[in-house]
């Protein structure tokens, strides 16, 4: 069994109070992880400006290669982990055993950490609309029209408190070494995996050990993380995001409630955009952010419906590592019913239905449950108002409210929105969804909400979260 330390700015550090993982579905000990106090991070955190200090002494350049290069090791080399080596093939079914996520969803994952690892100087590229990352390592310079610019660094690391439920999250911190700043894990207690391959990678490829310090334990730990850095990330539910909303300190990622809103102009020929729908549901099993928990049109709601229920009513539980499986396990206990009792409980409401009921099989409920998990399978609700309570919830499963609104209600009643994707050609509704603030990424055309470019920024601009553009001026 692995057994798998602290890491204190890249020394292990073996506590004497350890958690033990297991497989989900079987109970086997997977492995040991040494758990954190907050004392220790406090303490540890005195030492962050040299894991700045050591970054800065090389060239922006040379860790972007590092970086790229790191790339190649997480995803193809055998790496040290904990008091053994862990491969890509294990690393996947390890993260599998752990999440519940089906073994082909994680090595999409994998791919995706590598996909923007490999391009990482195109990314920074973007997210800094092309300045030279000299500027904001010496933190001023001159750029080509003559104009001196300053960029202040707000914390000498970056703090993340990390999720079980998707290992895609990670794409959002990786930029975040060649800026020069620090990191500071602390990794869901189902998902240490990807935290500690990924900065063994990272020291393999020359990133110094004393730049990265992980830190697994419970909310306990995340609380010291967040009070001890600067600056940090943080993702969780809508409790989470209320909780740290309007604190510059911190990045909060919750849930996306993404969408998808057919225009007039195109509704009449909605079953063109199945596919495309049924994808923004379904892909990665519904956990993601990104994936589309809402589709809002003005007519052919119940047929809408009826179409992607016929597809995904019938989606099962299979075994994870099949590479058909499409669900995720939930890992702990009670989730699940809770979650399938609040939307039955809801469904109560005039003007709502599950759809999917009838397309899953005689008697087949929602609710599948197992021995030491638990599976939901999808579900489809048409709500004839944007009124009904579910026509703007998000769970993380294939959970979609397809909504009767009218065009001209739209913008004002879809509410928060990470990813729209509104398919219309009329060019004054194009013109309106670009002005509402309340949609964070838009993409306009068939666009699945879950396909991402990575050369935009997602949830806001990581450069403008920690750096902050200041006058300068020499005599």
């Amino acid at each position: 069994m692995i057994d798998i330390p602290v890491l204190r700015w890249g020394k292990p550090y073996d506590s004497l109070e350890k958690d033990t993982v297991v497989h989900f579905d079987t109970g086997e000990e997977l492995a040991t992880v040494s758990l954190a106090g907050g004392g220790l991070i406090e303490r540890d955190m005195r030492k962050a400006q040299r894991a700045r200090d050591v970054l800065r002494e090389i060239p922006p350049r040379d860790l972007v290669a590092m970086v790229k290069k790191a790339a190649d090791l997480y995803m193809k080399e055998e790496l040290p982990l904990g008091n053994g080596t862990q491969g890509p093939d294990d690393f996947v079914k390890y993260q599998s055993a752990t999440t519940g996520l089906p073994e082909h969803m994680c090595r999409a994952n994998m791919e995706k950490n590598h996909f923007v690892l490999t391009r990482m100087d195109e990314v920074l590229d973007a997210l800094t609309r092309g300045l030279d990352l000299s500027i904001l390592s010496a933190g001023y310079g001159v750029e080509e029209r003559g104009v001196t610019l300053s960029y202040q660094a707000q914390s000498p690391v970056l703090g993340l408190v990390l999720p079980s439920n998707s290992p895609g999250v990670h794409t959002l911190w990786m930029p975040v070494i060649p800026l020069q700043i620090g990191l500071v894990f602390k990794p869901g207690p189902q998902e240490p995996w990807t935290p500690y391959r990924m900065a063994e990678a990272f020291f393999q490829a020359g990133v110094p050990r004393e730049t990265i310090s992980i830190y697994p334990g419970l909310g306990d730990i995340g609380a010291a993380v967040l009070k001890s850095c600067n600056r940090s990330m943080i993702f969780g539910g809508q409790a989470t995001v209320e909780r740290y909303k309007g604190d510059p300190r911190v990045q909060v990622h919750g849930p996306g409630f993404s969408k998808i809103l057919l225009g007039d102009d195109v509704v009449d020929d909605w079953e063109s955009y199945l596919d495309v729908m049924v994808d923004s549901v379904l892909v990665n099993s519904g956990r993601s952010c990104i994936s589309c928990s809402g589709i809002w049109a003005s007519r052919h709601t119940k047929e809408i419906a009826k179409a992607i229920a016929e597809r995904l009513g019938p989606v099962a539980p299979l075994s994870p590592e099949d590479p058909e499986s499409a669900l995720a396990a939930f890992t702990v206990p009670g989730v699940a019913e809770a979650i399938s009792n609040e939307i039955d409980q809801h469904l109560e409401e005039a003007g709502s239905e599950d759809v999917t009921r009838k397309y899953r099989g005689e008697d087949e409920a929602r609710l599948v449950p197992r021995e030491r998990c638990d599976y939901l399978r999808p579900t489809v609700i048409h709500c004839e108002s944007p009124d009904n309570w579910l026509a703007n919830q998000e769970y993380m499963f294939p959970f979609v409210s397809v909504v009767n609104c009218p065009q001209e209600k739209m913008i004002a009643t879809i509410g928060s929105t990470l990813v729209g994707s509104a398919i219309t050609s009329d060019e004054d509704f194009r013109s309106k969804l670009r002005d509402a603030i309340h949609i964070d990424r838009l993409n306009v055309g068939p666009v699945p909400t879950i396909r991402l470019n990575w050369l935009q920024p997602h949830e806001g601009n990581i450069i403008d979260f920690l750096f902050r553009a200041r006058a300068y001026q020499e005599a």
